[in-house]
């Protein structure tokens, strides 16, 4: 054996002698502290109201360093840019940048006809937003530009309010494109500056009959190349060190096809037609057409930020990096206030074009900016050679592209499995948009995910603990076969926090977990102590007319004070014998039910007859309440009183402190439940309990055993 091998083996031998030492002290490892209510709990912590803070007095100050830290939150791009690495990261985002910027050429002009509009605002809203984003965005991999779904949203808009049938000329019926568009350009840009609407299903299926056969097959024969590039470029992922640009490059065959072989004049099929070169400048949007869009405009917000928040935030935790929600909704909010100045509809983030940018070596929003640059190259000089292209093959490239969101449909198979809750909201969000329009949809479905929580928290899983064997941690019974109930004591533990849905069937769980029917039991008690006092009045009255009757004779009667209830049921009280000392006495007890039901002998449930619960303590196990309302302070008071009148006490555990100061500041605590009471662990109260047993003997599990 050589050296190296045995002295190998010697340190492995040390090492496992160490490990099974750690092993074995481990096991032996135990912890002995005094049982702690919460009273106790926060003298030993010296616990203290935490004192509130005012924030405006920071918002006040005034100084270099806040100064330069404002400017740096809210302007990010000074903060990253001045530490870019650009020998590790240039090249990368200049070939991420390149390859976003070759998808979004097209999806920029076919989402320009999804909105309705000229395909060369399209470009435009593919520049200006996502040259703000650059500067104020702090997602480095999601590329900002035109998306399908708010495309559907701002064409439904301007076809809505601008459309066709309100542009006629009156000579030959036709369209004026040129003041149609120049209307839907002022929707919006207005739109974007606020954010739109969903259009229905219904349209297009009306329309479907008005189809030109040329321009079918010419969105087929485009649908099919994409989709044969895209499953090439599926299939070669690790050989190709760039996707091929499929939408690019169908594209330009497109415009070839359609100059040479004249689609436009031979075959009626729809062409791009002029693209103006150059900028527009900007214009300030119609303020008179806020009115009508302002309802619109939230929709678009809510779904525009609710996808860029969501993507930004899946690849900051795939890179290890943090994206700020706040300063986010500002990228996003200003590059659609800016874009819209300069005539750009409602912008968000693409998935798939954010998936390129990430898988072609994106690493910050330079990847954005060089996309933006090469869109306005485009805008500038390239823009016209595309004159030619016909508009079924942007279509075509829309539907491609939203294969992704059609391929959710197997999701429902994976969300039966795994969640039906979730795959009920699903379904409910997809009915609702299609029925309805996209912002009713959308605000449906929210409503019913708030429901469905309100309807979940009213099934939560209610359960009574048990404690696993030589350990001081309990379990629900029905699911730990090991865990036993503690002799004499319930514990009670719900999953949810009790509040105004659910309060009265926590109650009601709890009674009925228990085993007893709680309500009867004290409906009994108290129609018997009831009757019990009904005939100690009347034997004050019986004995109060043989003390007259006695005194119009001269005779002297007394009546026995302790006169069992069994002599007094069966009325015979000709034999019972009493001191006329213990008048006074029976007629304060007769004059107030209250006082005779806190006798000890008389009122208890044994001596009235009823059946004991086999359980002297109830812990309730509150670690679930995160918060507490009226209801729930209501809730829990009678609780104590209900269980306190079957000669149950009850103890409260694992109460967190915020839970704790909302039952001081609801004024829970009084002289009958006082903060000893409250314990800091489930076990700490057990063990109070059977110490503390309020009626009957100790439980026969030794406190030392637990």
């Amino acid at each position: 054996m050589e050296p190296s091998e045995a002295s190998g083996q010697r340190d492995t031998q040390a090492l496992l002698s160490t490990t099974q030492e750690m092993e074995l002290r481990r096991r032996d490892y135990h912890v002995e502290r005094p049982l702690l209510n919460q009273k106790q709990l926060e003298e030993l912590g010296r616990w203290s109201s935490v004192t509130g803070t005012h924030q405006w007095r920071t918002w006040l100050q005034c100084s270099h360093a806040r100064a330069r830290a404002l400017l740096l939150q809210y302007l990010p791009v000074l903060a990253w840019l001045p530490r870019y690495p650009v020998r590790d990261w240039l090249l990368g985002d200049l070939l991420s940048g390149l390859s976003v910027a070759i998808m979004q050429l097209p999806q920029g002009l076919a989402y320009a006809l999804l909105a309705g509009l000229p395909p060369v605002f399209g470009l435009y809203s593919s520049f200006y937003p996502v040259f703000i984003y650059f500067l104020f965005g702090t997602s480095r991999h999601i590329s900002v530009g035109t998306f399908a779904v708010m495309s559907v949203m701002v064409g439904s808009v301007t076809e809505s309010l601008a459309p066709d049938e309100d542009f006629l000329q009156d000579l030959n019926s036709t369209v004026n494109e040129t003041a149609r568009d120049a209307a839907r350009v002022q929707l919006a840009s207005a739109l974007s500056v606020l954010v739109g609407l969903f259009q229905t299903l219904l349209e297009v299926c009306w329309k479907l009959p008005q189809s030109v056969v040329g321009t079918m097959v010419t969105a087929l024969v485009a649908g099919v190349v994409l989709v044969v590039v895209k499953l090439l470029n599926d299939k070669l992922q690790q050989h190709l060190p760039l996707p091929i640009p499929g939408e690019l490059l169908t594209l330009i065959g497109a415009t070839g096809i359609s100059y040479g072989v004249g689609l436009k004049h031979r075959f009626g099929v729809d062409v791009v037609g002029d693209i103006p070169a150059g900028l527009l400048p900007p214009v300030a949007p119609n303020s008179q057409l806020f009115a009508k869009l302002v309802g619109n405009a939230f929709a678009i917000a809510v779904v525009g930020f609710a996808i860029a928040i969501s993507l930004g935030k899946i690849f900051a935790l795939r890179h290890g990096y943090r994206v700020d929600s706040n300063q986010e909704l500002v990228a996003l909010g200003l590059s659609n206030l800016i874009g819209g100045v300069f005539q750009c509809f409602p912008v968000s983030c693409s998935m798939s074009r954010s998936l390129v940018q990430e898988s072609t070596g994106g690493n910050t929003q330079v990847a954005g900016a060089v996309s933006s640059l090469f869109i306005l190259i485009i805008i500038v000089k390239l823009g016209e050679l595309f004159q030619d292209l016909p508009k079924a093959v942007l279509a075509a490239a829309i539907i491609v592209n939203l294969k992704g969101m059609l391929m959710q449909f197997t999701d429902i198979c994976s969300l039966w499995k795994a969640n039906r809750m979730d795959l009920l909201i699903w379904l409910v969000t997809f009915v609702a948009t299609i029925l309805l329009n996209l912002d009713l949809g959308l605000a449906a479905a929210v409503a019913f995910s708030l429901l469905l929580v309100v309807f979940r928290t009213q099934l939560p899983h209610y359960s009574i603990l048990g404690q696993v064997p030589d350990t001081d941690i309990y379990r629900d019974v029905a699911e730990y076969s090991e865990a036993r109930e503690v002799p004499g004591v319930k514990v009670f533990r719900s999953s949810a926090t009790v509040y105004f849905a659910n309060a009265e069937l926590y109650s009601d769980t709890l009674k009925q977990k228990c085993g007893i029917d709680v309500d009867r039991l004290i409906s009994r008690k108290k129609k018997l102590l009831k009757k019990k006092e009904l005939k100690l009045k009347r034997l004050l009255k019986e004995e109060k007319l043989q003390r007259q009757a006695a005194a119009s004779k001269g005779t002297s009667v007394s009546i026995n004070a302790n006169t069992s209830i069994r002599d007094i049921e069966s009325n015979n009280m000709e034999g019972s014998k009493a001191k006329v000392s213990a008048g006074k006495e029976l007629e304060d007890t007769a004059a107030s039910g209250q006082e005779d039901a806190k006798a000890p002998d008389g009122s208890t449930l044994k001596a009235l007859g009823l059946p004991q619960p086999d359980f002297h303590s109830l812990v309730l196990d509150l670690g679930a309440l995160s918060f507490v309302d009226t209801v729930c302070l209501k809730s829990l008071k009678n609780i104590f009183r209900d269980f306190r009148e079957i000669e149950v006490e009850v103890y409260m555990a694992a109460c967190h402190t915020p839970v704790v100061t909302q039952l001081e500041a609801g004024h829970f605590f009084d002289a009958s439940i006082t903060k000893q009471h409250l314990f800091a662990s489930v076990h700490d109260a057990v063990v109070f309990a059977l110490q503390h047993p309020r009626s009957g003997p100790v439980s026969p599990v030794s406190v030392t055993q637990l």
